[in-house]
């Protein structure tokens, strides 16, 4: 079985759409096409099912992905033990993490990995950072730039990267607000305030605790995917939210925004990279695992 054909089969796993497959294994479509059928006919089983408007995973394809991970990734581990013996090492390992994090954190470090490893090439994915442990634990990305959660699970391992406090923030500008967003003093006032946050997540785990804590149950405005639209929607005056200091930081409506003196606080995010603790041994991963590790110290 040809491991280019697994890696064609993975990309149309990801996509679900031919054309942008094709695309981004830079093959054409017909080609594309060939090789999903070729693969097809070797198992004697369609993989997806597809027509004019849509393409998906059958039974049997879904089943098949998890043998097309495990032996692109085998393969790709002693090639590049072959390849790392010669000061070689090529190929590409594949990062999810926010929009925040790429503005944020990653600029010096793919300079300084680049600098070290210019035949390695980074497949980024960004989204929302609270699927970023589940992304890795699935194998569908190699690393992830995630806030710890208070249990990790025991198949990954964590290097810290940095500190975010957790903060309430309300709209600096309140002219043109019927009623004012200002730190509430009492678990009444924090009853009636409209608040925006997150739908799901570490950050709603811990807001949800520090209002059980004060025995308020919130007045929620709007339930959010995505820290950047919680700051969005504050700015426009809609309530008080919250959000991690670093995507407040990054924010290009930050000049709108006022963070709120809130005792007691919120506990801060701790940032750093995730990776399935088996995965350390492959040299790719290994190679961005340690820069991280020295830029940390």
């Amino acid at each position: 079985m040809d491991i280019k054909h697994l890696k064609h089969f993975l990309a149309l796993t990801e996509n679900l759409h031919f054309g942008k497959a094709s695309a981004a294994c830079h093959i054409s479509l017909s080609a594309l096409s060939r090789n999903i059928r070729q693969l097809e006919e070797g198992l004697g089983a369609p993989l997806f099912n597809r027509d004019n408007r849509s393409v998906q995973l059958t039974p049997e394809g879904q089943t098949f992905v998890s043998y097309a991970r495990s032996a692109v990734g085998e393969w790709d581990a002693i090639r590049n033990q072959v390849q790392d013996a010669h000061g070689q090492l090529q190929g590409e390992v594949s990062l999810y993490c926010s929009v925040t994090a790429v503005y944020s954190l990653l600029f010096d470090l793919f300079q300084r990995f680049r600098q070290d490893h210019p035949n390695i090439e980074i497949k980024l994915h960004t989204g929302d950072p609270d699927q970023g442990i589940a992304h890795v634990i699935s194998s569908e990305e190699d690393l992830a730039i995630v806030a710890r959660p208070k249990n990790l699970p025991r198949e990954l391992a964590f290097k810290p990267i940095t500190i975010s406090p957790l903060v309430f923030i309300a709209p600096k500008d309140q002219s043109n607000l019927e009623q004012p967003l200002i730190t509430p003093t009492s678990p009444k006032e924090w009853s009636q305030v409209p608040m925006i946050l997150a739908e799901g997540g570490l950050s709603r785990q811990r807001t949800d605790a520090w209002f059980r804590a004060m025995d308020v149950t919130p007045k929620i405005y709007a339930q959010v995917a995505g820290n950047e639209a919680i700051v969005i929607m504050v700015s426009l005056g809609l309530g008080i939210g919250v959000v991690p200091k670093i995507v407040l930081d990054n924010s290009p409506t930050i000049e709108r925004i006022q963070i709120l003196d809130v005792k007691p606080q919120l506990e801060a995010y701790d940032v750093g990279l995730v990776a399935l603790k088996k995965n350390l041994k492959k040299p790719l991963v290994s190679a961005l695992w340690q820069l991280v590790a020295q830029g940390s110290n």
